[in-house]
């Protein structure tokens, strides 16, 4: 009330225990803390002429996309400037009620509560609501929902802008529409409407790559039936006849290559020459991404009115005040100030922090090895089960159903689980350490939290993905000096090779994960909103008051927005770094989000608090951490396809080894591939440790590897075709690497990161800012010099006057 606030308490309608405070901000207090909080606001209609759209005669089509535009109207453009008190003539004020927006009246009310002093106790000040509601003084502070979701209101001039935006964008029928991005950043603030555009130009982004990969998917599923090699592994004469050797040690059997027909199939869907142009593709696409996000992005900065936003020193976070005992004098001002702690105790916190992190991420490698200990030995119960016993009838006993891809599937489900609950876990280990490190403004607690959150979340989710792309089968050496890792032997890929296990991988997380988040971010605050409806009286909702109905809603917590930034961040790493294994990925990461924007709207519309508005010029530190994932997604995708796939050894053989010198052949061809590819093992060969119990006078045995059969001088050595691949795959990444970053640096430097227009209306701005401000100068100054002009003219007749009457006297 000191600060110029109107307060004025009431009690609630269904407890008679609780009190509302309703908090009422003059005109006078508006205008101050408008400039003072440097907001901008119109000085005069846009007088630019907008270019029409070359689209424009597709508008019969694309207007029903768009929210009806009878019920949310455009809003007219103006040229904006920061308020000053001092000169609202230069301000376009229709209406003072209407002159700040909510959000605008939110965020500066929220500004002078968090800094309203309320005891003073020697030299301590207590200071800010914050500090009262951890007290528990008050339970809650927010700002109010204009009306009900689903109801118009009835009041006069009543905006009913909740109401709009449940019926144009969270309302399920309205999935395919624009999100009305205006209409969320007046109600919501400047930073979650950001959070929303993103988003949105994310998931429109991805109709172009799910489309592609789509493609890239059909092309591979038709193309599996024509597949040379693949024909080889299923052909009864060629595969039916190539006996493989067992993969662990003593109770597994040997197999025809035959009994992996399906699988091979399968893997033609993703191992093609399609894969590669997608891989390609995708690196170029994202860079268009980021490029043109930017574009649109600084089109918001100016629409928005946060090109030139003026951050104010943020105040301290009350629990860092709360703990200032020692002092330091500050460098900038020289004035001593209180911190809380010296520097050697914060270097001490940061270690514990930095040593607390470094724990947790060796916690999932530990469980990852957990896995891969596991995959060992299922696969060895797979192996003895799934395998016949009978030499005649070395197949397994489901067509579907190999050992390898049962170990897969089941690994993937569990590592699965164990993400889960170290997500759930971490999560507050993060926050407990961030909290130990106490940071002194929210900004550098949000940014503190990112990183490490992200780094967690980097290694929970990828780790595994990582491990079967480039750790599996690339060191198990030949059946008679197998690899072990403790007392089980190393497992080996199926023979076309690792890639089908990364994709169900991916599948099984991509898709569990958005499965998952979907229902908690639904069920939770939908359940928790009817316990409480359930619990209250049976009033009527109409007769209880608009805060109190609030009231009763869930809070947004400070750290909501982080955790959706954060979902959709992991989500784009899935898209990017590891989608030349599943070209299906952009396409579940578009369906996933197409849900996600409207889960999300619903979610805040009907079930939370209104959110207090916050300014925001862009998306902040995940930027430059999406820019980080798509330069080493560039990597990622040229290993997979040269270490993971079988696509280099392929192209080695159908250029180089399928005709003389070293083929048979007189024209280049696939045929023959798999029987190349599949080395030579002497069963007598075998290690006591790792020899079969049966050997069903079987004296040869193959498995996948390129080395010199048995009885060569240097047998079970690597043969030439095998340093071929190896020199071929490196050749591969370096040449796809460098192909794709130069393409990427052209893209970014021939798409400006401000569109032309925008820059010219930014320019117009500022030039009008600066005319009027000056005319405004002149006036004043003008009127001041006539007001010293007829002061200067008074005394001179005062003077004169004077003069008469000494000579009348």
């Amino acid at each position: 009330m000191n600060m110029g606030l109107e307060l004025e308490a009431t009690k609630a309608v269904q407890d008679d225990k609780l009190m509302f405070v309703k908090v009422h901000m003059p005109w006078d207090v508006l205008c101050t803390y408008a400039e003072v909080l440097h907001i901008k606001l119109p000085i005069q209609p846009n007088d630019l002429s907008t270019r029409s759209s070359p689209w424009r005669f597709l508008s019969c089509i694309t207007k029903h996309f768009y929210p009806d535009e009878k019920l949310i109207r455009k809003e007219a453009e103006y040229f904006t400037a920061p308020f000053e008190k001092s000169r609202l003539g230069l301000f376009c004020i229709k209406e003072r009620d209407l002159f700040f927006t909510p959000s605008m009246r939110s965020r500066m009310a929220s500004y002078i509560l968090s800094r309203a002093p309320y005891e003073i106790r020697g030299n301590v000040k207590k200071f800010g609501i914050t500090k009262l509601l951890d007290g528990g003084v008050y339970r809650a502070a927010y700002p109010l929902h204009d009306c009900r979701f689903n109801v118009r209101s009835k009041e006069d001039n009543c905006p009913n802008e909740r109401f709009l935006l449940y019926q144009e964008w969270a309302h399920p029928k309205s999935f395919y529409k624009i999100q009305p991005l205006d209409l969320i950043r007046k109600y919501y603030g400047e930073k979650i409407g950001i959070y929303f555009a993103w988003l949105g130009f994310y998931t429109y982004m991805l109709f172009l790559a799910a489309v592609v990969g789509v493609c890239c998917f059909i092309y591979g599923y038709k193309t599996q039936e024509t597949s040379t090699w693949s024909k080889e592994v299923c052909d009864p004469e060629i595969g039916g006849q190539i006996v493989m050797c067992p993969q662990c040690d003593k109770f597994c059997n040997f197999w025809r290559l035959n009994s992996t027909c399906e699988a091979s199939k399968n893997l033609c869907i993703f191992d093609n020459f399609g894969t590669l142009v997608f891989a390609v593709f995708m690196s170029v696409w994202v860079t268009l991404f980021l490029e043109f996000w930017k574009r649109y992005q600084a089109e918001l900065e100016y629409e928005w009115d946060t090109v030139e936003f003026l951050e104010q020193e943020e105040p301290p976070r009350p629990e860092y005040e709360a703990k200032c005992v020692h002092e330091r004098k500050n460098p900038i001002t020289g004035v001593k100030e209180k911190v809380p702690f010296t520097a050697c105790g914060r270097c001490i916190r940061v270690s514990i922090g930095i040593g607390t992190v470094l724990f947790w991420i060796l916690l999932i490698v530990a469980s990852i090895v957990a896995v891969m200990v596991y995959r060992l030995a299922v696969f060895f119960a797979f192996s003895t089960r799934l395998r016949q016993q009978d030499l005649k009838t070395l197949e397994p006993l489901k067509e579907y159903v190999t050992p390898q891809m049962a170990t897969s599937v089941t690994a993937s489900l569990i590592n699965f689980v164990i993400i889960m609950i170290l997500n759930t876990l971490y999560e507050r280990v993060a926050i407990w350490i961030t909290n130990f490190e106490l940071p002194r403004t929210k900004t550098d607690y949000e940014n503190s939290l990112t990183l490490k959150m992200f780094l967690f979340q980097f290694v929970n989710y990828y780790s595994s993905c990582f491990y079967i792309a480039f750790a599996k089968g690339k060191a198990v050496s030949y059946p008679g000096n197998p690899v072990y890792i403790g007392r089980y032997r190393n497992e080996e890929c199926d023979p076309g090779g690792c890639l089908i296990e990364l994709t169900t991988q991916l599948a099984i997380i991509m898709g569990g994960k958005a499965i998952w988040n979907n229902i908690q971010e639904v069920l939770l605050p939908w359940a928790k909103n009817m316990f409480f409806r359930h619990c209250q009286r049976g009033d009527a909702e109409s007769t209880i008051p608009r805060w109190e109905q609030d009231y009763h809603l869930q809070p947004f917590s400070s750290l909501g927005l982080f955790y959706e930034y954060l979902e959709m961040v992991i989500q784009f790493g899935f898209v990017t770094l590891f989608v030349a294994s599943f070209p299906l990925a952009p396409a579940l990461a578009l369906v996933n989000n197409l849900f996600e924007i409207r889960v999300d709207a619903w979610k805040i519309v009907t079930q939370f608090r209104r959110i207090e508005p916050e300014k925001a010029q862009d998306i902040g530190a995940w930027q430059p951490i999406l820019q980080g994932i798509t330069i080493l997604a560039v990597a990622t995708n040229a290993m997979i396809i040269a270490f993971t796939s079988d696509m280099i050894p392929r192209l080695v053989y159908y250029w180089s080894f399928s005709v003389y010198p070293y083929g048979d052949h007189t024209d280049h061809t696939m045929q023959g591939y798999i029987n190349s590819s599949l080395s030579v093992f002497n069963t007598s060969d075998f290690t006591e440790d790792s020899k079969p119990e049966g050997l069903y006078n079987i004296t040869t045995c193959r498995y996948r590897d390129f080395r010199f059969p048995p009885g060569h001088p240097k047998q079970y050595e690597h043969n030439m075709y095998y340093w071929h691949v190896i020199a071929a795959k490196l050749a591969f990444i370096i040449v796809l690497e460098h192909i794709v970053y130069l393409t990427k640096f052209v893209l970014a430097n021939i798409i400006p990161d401000v569109p032309y227009a925008v820059k010219e209306q930014i320019k117009r701005e500022k030039y009008l800012t600066q005319v009027i401000l000056h005319e405004t100068n002149l006036k004043l100054v003008t009127r001041r010099l006539k007001e010293n002009e007829e002061e200067a003219a008074k005394d001179t007749e005062d003077d004169n006057s004077q003069k008469d009457l000494d000579l009348d006297f």
